[in-house]
């Protein structure tokens, strides 16, 4: 729990870091060619270079592996349900936002030519579509309660 933490890390991780995140991510939504522009320093020059598209590419592959890790920690490390339900909802809403993103730069004629997808955009909407709908259903109840902890189950054996 954040409010644990001394001062100082509790300031930087729970003020500091969010803050430079948001901006992050609405530089990067907003305004994309500035984005990549600034990633690697060009004297001035505001045109996208290849290296500058190579390092936001490798900077998206590293927020994935970093999802993947969050989900570790979380899904596999608290016993609070409310911590997995919000996780949950965290992603119901990067889901929403991703697909809208994808369909905004395919374009809606590209967006509903499903025999065209390559892999990227099966991941990108299909998968993500598919997740979505996952974790609605879960979160409005469809799949029945949630049973107890998997180590208590064992012990009820």
């Amino acid at each position: 729990m954040a409010s644990r933490l001394p001062a100082f890390p509790r300031f930087v991780f729970t003020v500091f870091e969010p803050i430079s995140l948001v901006a992050g991510s609405v530089a990067a939504i907003f305004s994309p060619e500035w984005f990549i522009s600034q990633q690697i320093d060009q004297a001035g020059h505001h045109v996208p270079s290849a290296d500058s598209n190579i390092l936001v590419a490798q900077q998206l592959g590293n927020c994935y592996f970093l999802a993947f890790l969050v989900a570790l920690a979380v899904l596999y490390t608290t016993t609070e349900l409310a911590v997995v339900r919000n996780y949950l909802k965290a992603l119901w809403i990067a889901d929403i936002t991703h697909v809208g993103l994808t369909f905004y730069a395919l374009g809606y004629e590209r967006s509903v030519a499903i025999a065209e997808w390559n892999a990227t955009t099966w991941g990108n909407i299909g998968i993500t579509v598919f997740l979505c709908l996952t974790r609605t259903a879960y979160l409005l109840g469809f799949f029945g309660p949630n049973g107890p902890p998997a180590a208590l189950r064992k012990k009820l054996q």
